[in-house]
Parts: C-alpha cells; sequence; structure tokens
C-alpha cells in the first residue's frame, strides 16, 4: 500500500504584529519614563561622619560665607573673582605650594564659589586642598572635621 506524501508548506514566521507590538512598549515606556532636573535637587550640606584631621602648623584657612564671599585666614578679600583669589592665596602660600589649603564653605554657599576656590589653588599649584565638615546633628559630638 503506497500512501501519497503531501507536500509540505514551508513555516512562516509574520514578524509584523511583533513588531507593532514591541514598538507600542517602546513608546509606553518612552512616555511613562520621568525625567529628573538636576537643577530641581534640593540638598542640604555638608555633613559626614569621621575624626577629626590633626590640624597641622603651616595651613591655609579660606573661609567661604553663604553669599559667596571669601575670607583667606581671617582677612576678608575685596570681592569674589577669582584673579583676587589667586593673588591672595599665592601671598599667603608664598613659594611653599605643600602647605595645605582647608575651605570651610558655608553649608548654604553656591557650589561655584568652592569650585571657583578650588580652581585658583590648583592653577597655583596647592594641591594638598580639604573641605571641612561636620558631623549631622543629633549625633555624639559636633565638631569640624577636614
Amino acid at each position: 500500500m503506497k500512501f501519497r506524501t503531501r507536500r509540505r508548506q514551508p513555516v512562516e514566521a509574520n514578524l509584523t504584529p511583533l513588531i507593532d507590538v514591541v514598538f507600542l512598549l517602546l513608546i509606553f515606556f518612552m512616555v511613562s519614563t520621568t525625567f529628573t532636573h538636576e537643577n530641581q535637587l534640593r540638598i542640604n550640606l555638608p555633613e559626614a561622619q569621621a575624626n577629626p584631621a590633626e590640624s597641622e602648623p603651616q595651613q591655609i584657612n579660606l573661609t567661604i560665607l553663604a553669599d559667596g564671599s571669601y575670607q583667606l585666614n581671617g582677612s576678608a578679600l575685596a570681592n569674589r573673582d577669582i584673579g583676587t583669589l589667586m593673588t591672595a592665596l599665592e601671598g599667603v602660600a608664598g613659594d611653599d605650594l605643600e602647605q595645605p589649603v582647608i575651605i570651610s564653605a558655608d553649608g548654604e554657599t553656591s557650589h561655584q564659589s568652592v569650585v571657583r576656590a578650588m580652581d585658583a589653588a590648583g592653577r597655583l599649584g596647592l594641591t594638598r586642598i580639604r573641605i571641612t565638615s561636620q558631623e549631622p546633628l543629633g549625633e555624639e559630638g559636633s565638631g569640624a572635621l577636614e
């Protein structure tokens, strides 16, 4: 007995519905994604938990007030210009570029003021830069940290 063999039809997968579903999922995720705006983040700085470092005998203390004005070793600078800051730092540091620069910035000061101070010190070759912070309130003790 001889059976007839059926001709097999080639199997094809229609990808059009799959592409439509993937495209719709892509649109859904693009629309539902929330984008963060970094300029709208509210942060309260600085706080840190660490042991205070031993203060060194020769150091440059640079204080940045909340309004962005600078004080170098307790003396207020005339303006906020980077040239003025560099001249003052160069006058205090002299030829000793190994002196550490201790930056004490108010928590409410602008980030630009701190970056300007670090940039001025870096341009002069002062590489030992520290930023002070304080322990969070409610913790054991509250002192300046370096």
